[in-house]
């Protein structure tokens, strides 16, 4: 007995020797934390050193960002925790029903994310004093604290747009603190660092995991299913602090408890605030309805999700003047989120058992009785199989559970293309079930409500966002529910084999998939051709858009067979063949109407003016789907590139002066030359309603002088309104993700693959009569194509008749107007089709 505790005393006696060595951030980084901002890799640095340091810390290297900086999470908790840690997290999986098992302990996992946004940038800074608190074992409340919960700290969620901000400003800020915010340092150049390398706002991505952090942070996230979820961000340097309860509107799938404990955080929160004598406000701007922000996806994940906004943002620096002359220091910033990550350690501490046990609840009650008013979802078999491929791919990420149907008459459901309920279907084997009876109850009912309630027209993002609309499937969505007869068995694809040449290989067009495939062959500069007509052949018919790869025109390209069929099963593309060109019905295949697809070489235009977050979108498309070559360009410098280079240039969504009248001349120019340019959202204002071009808000002058009068009389109503009706007054006249049905025209390039349909998501209130001399390949028919989502009452009504994908020669080229943005976010799956059908076969 002496020598175990004689081993045990030696044991403690060389780890207080240990902390002994535990340094402070300030001692180890050479600087007070709010001197000036930390590179990311010097707080990995520390986060190692600490951790090197108390052998009751975990460190994880979770993955890392697309330019190679480490995402990591640190794990802190008692020694007798720690060594339990893999017990406690399977416990925590079983309990929400994710594992089998009954568990056996009861501690709650607090989890803490900072700098999801890269200019946000006392986040990082916060997390590093953060993790030296909790981690010092001198330090009595915390070390009581962790005795009641497992901590893990992501101390950068976005580390590329963090050092883009961080480096930036370290390079341009004075020695001396410098507030006046017109100082350089003060003034961020495009595109900001608030996103990351892609331009993507992470804030956004916790559902669809489009982006490369996102599909890391959310594999780990799911191996523990925290029961707190912090997101720690930053807003304008003339707001104080925001804290939990969140605003309306608040989804009406949140718990009781879970209101409640954002109450209980926020008056803890409060208090120490108060004792600083430092403002705060709570339950105003920020909601918890769009599903895929830092405390949505938590929440509907069983956790108690919450924003934490810090007044400063990049703006800030390290220290500015606000608008009363106070200056918001980083150090002060830095303060405030240290304070909120304390209390909640020590709230999740104070309820530690409440917290499990209402988190078991949570799913149980789901789980047996879902609280939706949809209860099962139909996704039909014969839907495009790329598309659906796509959409088991997204569930399989979010550990929704999903199965095969057994055919069934006389059900009775939504139907989401025609937006009608009590629609009667059935259902055969191929057809997929996503029922809410699951774990994952509640994240499947909001991703495929048909139409969130939304107690609160003021909200801070998009309202709509129905998968089987955002991936252009068909479905239902049934108030009854519909038990899977078994698991869903993917499709298998069979091999393409490589043989005698045919007279062609024939690919159908149908989903990004194909689009992808298109871009492997062009790069492989094989030729590729597509039908203007629908044709059949050998007994077969095929589509307008489908792809044919001809042995005539590719006699030069060495291992042709083998090259189509590799790429094409790389691609999980079918291929289909034929021995003669000789069509039963169509063109043959030596028909002028039979396009050859020109490689194109394509240009995006970015820069000052210009949308960071489409121009991303675009970017990623290209080079993380498409995989295909895409030239850079800015905006500022239009006036000096040789346009004659690119046959496509791509201008996303601009606003004010992107570009020059010389610059505007010079791409007019160009386009009349013969190329192509492929105009998204407020682009379209460079043309519209000017000389020389279709694109017009009205059809006459007479449409135009009575949209006019009804808008100034409509103002003269609105004069006496209070004024603190003045916010909902202007949302009245806009859109906060509205989807409307686009009928597209099959005949024309942008409408191949779409079925005659196309789901747009509408996050503008621009409108625009039919093109008269252009193609209109997609128009808002009537009022009644609109689906689900806000939309401002003063313009919903206007929506019918009106153009948004279109087409207008000019000279020997022509652009391409997209009203809307086709691949919102990257999740928007079924515009990724429509936007390479611009890109690839518009204009051939």
């Amino acid at each position: 007995m002496k020598k175990i505790l004689l081993s045990l005393t030696l044991l403690l006696i060389a780890a207080w020797g240990a902390m002994a060595q535990l340094q402070t951030p300030e001692q180890f980084l050479g600087y007070k934390p709010g001197d000036r901002f930390t590179p990311h890799h010097r707080m990995v640095d520390y986060f190692e050193h600490v951790a090197s340091q108390n052998p009751n810390i975990k460190l994880i290297q979770y993955g890392e960002t697309n330019e190679k900086r480490p995402l990591i999470i640190a794990i802190l908790s008692s020694p007798e925790n720690m060594a339990k840690l893999e017990q406690i997290r399977t416990d925590n999986l079983k309990r929400a029903g994710l594992l089998e098992g009954t568990p056996s302990t009861e501690v709650p996992i607090n989890w803490m994310s900072f700098n999801v946004h890269g200019n946000e940038s006392v986040g990082m800074e916060a997390a590093i004093s953060t993790f030296y608190t909790l981690a010092d074992p001198k330090n009595p409340k915390s070390q009581e604290w962790l005795k009641d919960q497992i901590v893990i700290i992501d101390p950068c969620i976005n580390p590329d747009g963090r050092d883009r901000y961080a480096m930036w400003y370290n390079q341009k800020m004075n020695t001396t603190l410098q507030p006046d915010l017109q100082s350089m340092e003060h003034n961020e150049p495009w595109p900001g660092g608030r996103a990351n390398h892609y331009l993507f706002d992470l804030n956004r991505d916790w559902a669809w995991q489009v982006q490369v952090e996102s599909q890391q942070r959310l594999k780990i996230y799911q191996q523990w299913m925290p029961q707190l979820h912090l997101d720690f961000h930053e807003q304008g340097i003339d707001q104080p602090f925001y804290m939990a309860p969140a605003a309306e509107p608040l989804h009406e799938q949140l718990t009781d408890f879970q209101h409640e404990f954002q109450d209980i955080f926020g008056k803890n929160t409060a208090k120490y605030f108060d004792q600083m004598g430092r403002f705060y406000f709570t339950k105003e701007r920020f909601d918890i309805l769009y599903p895929s922000y830092g405390d949505s996806y938590p929440m509907y994940n069983g956790a108690i999700g919450m924003t934490i906004e810090q007044g400063g943002g990049g703006r800030a620096g390290r220290g500015g003047f606000n608008s009363v002359g106070d200056t918001v220091t980083l150090s002060s910033r830095i303060a405030g989120h240290y304070t909120a990550a304390m209390s909640a350690t020590e709230v999740t501490s104070q309820n530690a058992k409440r917290l499990v046990s209402e988190f078991a609840t949570y799913f149980k009650n789901n789980s047996s009785n879902p609280k939706g008013k949809y209860k099962s979802f139909v996704i039909k078999g014969e839907n495009n199989p790329a598309q659906l491929a796509k959409l088991l791919e997204l569930m399989d990420k979010n550990g929704i559970k999903y199965g095969k149907a057994t055919a069934k008459t006389g059900l009775k459901g939504f139907e989401y293309q025609s937006g009608k309920s009590g629609v009667t279907f059935s259902t055969s084997d191929k057809d997929i079930v996503i029922n809410a009876y699951q774990p994952k109850s509640v994240l499947t009912q909001v991703l495929f409500e048909p139409n969130p309630t939304l107690n609160d027209s003021i909200t801070y993002d998009i309202t709509s966002w129905a998968l089987p609309y955002a991936y252009g499937l068909q479905g239902y969505a049934m108030e009854t529910k519909l038990d899977a007869a078994g698991a869903y068995e993917k499709p298998v694809q069979t091999p393409n084999q490589a043989g005698e040449t045919p007279v062609a290989y024939l690919i159908n067009w149908e989903g990004t998939r194909d689009a992808a495939f298109l871009a492997a062959i062009l790069n492989q500069k094989i030729r590729v051709r597509y039908a203007e007509y629908p044709f059949e052949v050998e007994g077969k018919s095929y589509a307008s858009g489908t792809l044919m790869i001809t042995k005539g025109g590719n006699e030069y390209v060495t291992d042709f067979d083998k090259k189509v069929t590799e790429t094409a099963n790389k691609f999980g593309v079918t291929l289909a063949t034929t021995q003669t060109g000789y069509v039963e019905k169509g063109k043959d295949f030596g028909s002028p109407n039979i396009r050859v697809i020109k490689t194109p070489k394509v240009a995006l235009v970015g820069g000052n003016g210009t949308s960071s977050l489409n121009y991303g979108e675009i970017w990623h498309f290209f080079e993380k789907e498409l995989n295909y070559p895409l030239s850079n360009l800015d905006a500022a410098s239009m006036g000096s590139y040789d346009l004659s280079k690119y046959d496509v240039i791509i201008l996303p969504s601009t606003w004010g002066g992107a570009l020059n009248e010389a610059s505007q001349k010079k791409l007019m120019e160009w386009v009349r030359a013969g190329g192509k340019l492929i105009a998204i959202e407020n682009a379209l204002n460079l043309f519209a309603n000017k000389e020389g071009f279709a694109l017009k808000t009205f059809d006459t002058e007479d449409e135009k002088k009575a949209a006019e009068k009804a808008a100034q009389e409509l103002a003269k109503q609105e004069r006496l309104e209070p004024y603190t009706e003045g916010e909902r007054l202007e949302i009245s006249a806009g859109v906060a993700g509205a989807i409307y049905q686009i009928d597209m025209d099959q005949t024309h390039p942008l409408g191949y693959g779409t079925g005659g349909k196309f789901y747009s998501l509408k996050n503008n209130a621009e409108r625009f009569a039919y093109l008269t001399g252009g193609v209109n390949a997609g128009v808002i028919a009537t009022n009644e194509s609109y689906r689900t989502g806000y939309i401002g009452y003063k313009i919903k009504s206007k929506m019918g008749q009106s153009m948004a994908i279109g087409a207008e020669r000019q000279g020997r080229g022509q652009i391409v107007y997209f009203v809307d943005n086709p691949i919102f976010r990257g999740f928007w799956e079924s515009g990724k089709l429509v936007l390479s059908n611009a890109i690839f076969l518009v204009g051939q």
